[in-house]
């Protein structure tokens, strides 16, 4: 009989079909624990500092076996731990978001995405928060590290929809204060507007000393424009509509889409801000990898200064 093709749950294709949000992330996390040659709890949450010798009682899964056999004398790991950083996830909800190409909406990309986020951070025993966000701020739930706390996060995510227009810069001034404890800002968005707005109020985040981490939000077909025949384009924050022969649209679309991401990568490096295109096609693990490395360096850099 032929091999049977193991399944991919960190696939979107197949996270789709997983219709409760609290079950996808959970599949999420422990596919991408399981994905890894060891637990990321054990990895990123302590860094190594120094030996010391073996003592009885001590725990012998920390014995540095390499040195053992170099020296055949028993030394013991020590670790020095991070300090927690509180996570604040920031994720958009207007109607933009709402777009599908062939998989799942954006929205329930960047909702599976953090509500995988917070799983694996309450998990860890990490205070983590979430603010959802339109043309106003709609929820917010501070930083906390309770199963209850996470379960809310997740109610809240599965019971929103996109809707109205994005207003990026009025939202973010009006919820910079709203973060009271200096941590890690997770921007989930499709970030639709103006460069200057952005600018602006990323700069709120940083001058209030908070770790920033943009998370673009692209479906395949804002990324690829696959169209072929004559179609009927619908803004899905306006009224508008154009017909058009996309096949002569395509080199110039293309071409903006690239500028506005090479403009707002370079916002973000100038402000000392992460950024990272995020394919709705693109298997979750991927986005835990990228926040976890953002993490170590930021407190990594933290403990330099």
């Amino acid at each position: 009989m032929p091999a049977t093709e193991a399944i991919n749950y960190l696939d979107p294709k197949v996270l789709e079909r997983i219709k409760r949000l609290d079950v996808r992330a959970r599949v999420v996390v422990e596919g991408f624990i399981n994905g890894q040659h060891r637990s990321p709890f054990n990895g990123f949450a302590v860094e190594f500092a120094s030996h010391r010798e073996y003592a009885p009682g001590d725990d012998i899964k920390h014995i540095d076996w390499k040195v053992w056999s170099k020296t055949d004398r028993l030394y013991i790991k020590q670790y020095e731990e991070e300090t927690n950083l509180k996570t604040t996830l920031i994720i958009d909800c207007s109607k933009s978001m709402g777009y599908a190409g062939a998989g799942w909406r954006k929205f329930d990309y960047a909702a599976t995405a953090g509500a995988s986020l917070a799983h694996l951070l309450q998990s860890q025993g990490d205070a983590v928060g979430l603010i959802t966000f339109n043309t106003e701020v709609r929820d917010v739930l501070p930083p906390k590290s309770r199963l209850a706390h996470l379960k809310e996060m997740v109610h809240v995510l599965a019971e929103t929809e996109p809707d109205d227009q994005t207003d990026v810069g009025n939202v973010f001034l009006e919820l910079v204060p709203q973060i009271h404890a200096r941590g890690m800002v997770v921007i989930i968005s499709d970030l639709f507007t103006d460069l200057d707005t952005l600018r602006a109020s990323l700069q709120q985040f940083r001058l209030r000393k908070h770790e920033v981490v943009v998370f673009h939000v692209m479906d395949k077909d804002e990324l690829e424009f696959p169209f072929e025949d004559n179609t009927r384009f619908v803004g899905l924050e306006s009224t508008d509509e154009v017909h058009a022969d996309p096949r002569a649209l395509r080199k110039t679309y293309l071409e903006i889409v690239g500028r506005f991401r090479k403009d707002v990568r370079k916002i973000c490096d100038r402000l000392g801000a992460d950024y990272a295109l995020l394919d709705t096609g693109e298997p979750l693990d991927a986005f835990l990898s990228r926040y976890l490395a953002f993490r170590k360096r930021h407190i990594r850099k933290g403990r330099a200064h």
